[in-house]
């Protein structure tokens, strides 16, 4: 009940919100680039982001020391064997089990990675785990990931486009906001230099099922709210609708974002990575659920009456023209259409209304200043004239009628 007193215009902030959300797209797409050169060999496009050992291949390692030590320690003998992008990470809390991940492979030997070791301390070498993923199977995890992606995406659009009455527009919606969400979790990987493992890809696979969750109670307010408050503007009902279930989607959002920071910061090496996936993913479903989806439900609105008006405009048009055409393939031109209108108007108006009368004819004909009734016209010498006014002679046969 807190946010729906508020006097927010939510819908009149979409350019802000939507000019924020780009900013941090483009600073993920800058440290990518940036991250691209690495190397010195030019722009790589396999560097842009760090993908885990998921998706590249190499060696998953898992030490256990007899005495506790430090990462750093273990970092400083892994030094030796120039190791291609390796990550060491403690996995417990007494400092005696290590995890270390590299993308360079040590499957045919690993008696240097062995030496190196020994060089930290001593360690049980049959517990030792070296564990080889090959670039094939991460090339296959990577493709499979994309569809897994846009399957979802796909039927998430049609889902929703049937739950509304097949309105598309709630769909696209919901499918523009899930994919910057994903592009913003991107970006922020990238520029925190974060590894993008399978974590990474069920963080993305729950961000966007817990975004369009929240986003589609919004839109069924917006479309309760269309009925309720059918005489009001529609930038007003989509706005009262964000605030009705903005108190909702704030404790919603709270409640999740403090478990994840729990995880962020007691968690293991593994969870920590996740949680920090879905704390980014989660933060940015709720800001585009809010304060993005929803008033883009009112700029394609507003479009969709736009070119509905406009094909209406142009239909009327198409008619116009068309009646035109057909008018002057009959003859003439255009001109000489609107001059015979014209003319017909005119004789039209200058047309008197018959006289009604009985049946004895009460006109007379003018012959220069004696007035003939036109039943004398013929015996008076004037039966052309009379005949030229309309009046013809009326022969009487009274013989077969009996007195």
């Amino acid at each position: 009940m807190l946010f729906r007193r508020l006097n927010w215009n939510i819908v009149g902030w979409f350019r802000t919100v939507s000019a924020i959300s780009y900013v941090v797209i483009a600073l993920g797409l800058a440290g990518a680039i940036y991250h691209g050169f690495d190397g010195g060999q030019g722009f790589q496009l396999k560097n842009t982001l760090r993908l885990g050992l998921s998706f590249t291949g190499g060696t998953d390692i898992a030490v256990t020391f007899d005495k506790p030590t430090t990462s750093d320690a273990v970092r400083a003998a892994l030094a030796s064997l120039n190791l291609q992008d390796e990550r060491v990470n403690t996995a417990g809390n007494d400092g005696t089990k290590f995890h270390i991940e590299t993308q360079t492979s040590f499957a045919n030997n690993s008696v240097p990675l062995k030496t190196a070791l020994t060089t930290v301390g001593t360690f049980d070498q049959s517990k030792l785990s070296i564990t080889a993923i090959g670039a094939a199977l991460g090339a296959e995890y990577l493709r499979d990931a994309f569809f897994a992606l846009l399957i979802a995406l796909s039927i998430q659009f049609l889902y929703i486009a049937f739950r509304f009455g097949w309105n598309y527009i709630f769909g696209l919606v919901t499918v523009i906001a899930l994919v910057r969400d994903a592009a913003m979790m991107i970006g922020i990987y990238a520029l925190a230099g974060r590894p993008a493992d399978d974590a990474f890809l069920a963080a993305v696979l729950t961000v966007i099922g817990y975004s369009v969750m929240d986003t589609i109670v919004i839109l069924d307010r917006i479309r309760e709210n269309t009925k309720i408050m059918g005489g009001q503007p529609y930038d007003y009902i989509v706005n009262e609708s964000i605030k009705q279930t903005m108190t909702r989607s704030f404790n919603t959002l709270a409640t999740v974002v403090i478990t994840l920071v729990a995880l962020l910061a007691l968690g293991g090496a593994s969870l920590k990575n996740f949680a920090f996936a879905l704390l980014v993913g989660i933060c940015s479903g709720g800001y585009h659920s809010i304060f993005f989806s929803a008033p883009l439900v009112l700029v394609f609105r507003k479009r969709q009456l736009e070119a509905a008006a406009r094909k209406r405009r142009e239909g009327l048009a198409a008619d116009r023209v068309s009646s035109t055409d057909v008018a002057t393939s009959r003859g003439g031109s255009r001109e000489d259409i609107v001059a015979a209108r014209r003319d017909r108007r005119a004789k039209q108006k200058s047309v008197r209304a018959p006289e009604t009368g009985p049946a004895r004819y009460r006109k007379k004909a003018t012959t220069g200043t004696a007035e003939v009734d036109p039943l004398d016209a013929q015996e008076s010498g004037l039966h052309d004239a009379a005949y030229d006014e309309g009046h013809e002679e009326i022969n009487l046969n009274l013989d077969g009628i009996e007195e």
